[in-house]
């Protein structure tokens, strides 16, 4: 994979070198290190949109690399967040079909976006995240994407706490999954304090806790979370 990630990225550097050597030559030397940061940013962007927009699974995954590697540098430009909400959409909010057939359908390309998105705390990555909530299918992307909502912790008028309820009433219904069941007693536990009505969270912890369909340290993780929230509603 580094061998890849290393290809990717001096194949698309040769491409745009080339017309970026004449004008860094013309800049002075007291210039020359903060335009040549500029550059490649610019070249870094680049790149990583190209990979994220490949139709070719390993590219993706290189691009995840590239911006995991911005995200822990706390340095991630606005063309990487899209490439990134992009990423964390693949064969949801963007399908790409041949014959019928759904050729993007890469969920475990869409959870590891939806976590990196999680450590960019800002209401466009809730707003994100709570479409890959509403509009996905596989559990692991939906725990994925809840866990990043937890991590946010943005929940203004109660819509994050809302949508995590709905999800839970959902799948305890069709598709009882206790890895999803305990990133939402996690997401909860985290915005808990940012709760206007704790009654309706309350009453789905109660759920997830009262269900033998889910492991048992879920459930009594369910308990002690019941207990709490109990205790700092009287």
């Amino acid at each position: 994979m580094k061998l890849l990630k290393t290809i990717a990225y001096g194949t698309c550097l040769m491409l745009l070198s080339t017309a970026a050597f004449a004008q860094t030559q013309t800049m002075k030397s007291s210039n020359e290190t903060s335009v040549e940061d500029i550059y490649l940013n610019s070249v870094q962007d680049v790149i990583i949109t190209e990979l994220a927009n490949s139709q070719d699974y390993d590219n993706k995954l290189v691009a995840l690399q590239y911006l995991e590697d911005s995200v822990k540098s706390g340095k991630v430009s606005d063309e990487q967040k899209v490439a990134l909400k992009s990423l964390a959409g693949e064969g949801v909010t963007t399908r790409v079909r041949q014959n019928g057939r759904l050729m993007n359908n890469f969920p475990d390309i869409r959870a590891k976006a939806c976590d990196l998105l999680g450590e960019i705390k800002s209401e466009e990555s809730k707003n994100a995240l709570l479409t890959i909530v509403t509009d996905d299918a596989e559990p692991m992307v939906v725990s994925a994407a809840i866990r990043s909502l937890g991590n946010i912790g943005i929940n203004s008028n109660d819509e994050v706490l809302n949508a995590i309820e709905f999800i839970q009433h959902k799948y305890a219904a069709l598709n009882p999954t206790s890895s999803l069941a305990y990133e939402i007693l996690d997401a909860y536990e985290k915005l808990a304090p940012t709760a206007q009505d704790k009654r309706p969270m309350i009453e789905s912890v109660a759920e997830i806790a009262s269900n033998y369909k889910f492991a048992t340290p879920v459930r009594l993780k369910a308990l002690n979370l019941l207990k709490k929230l109990q205790s700092e509603n009287n």
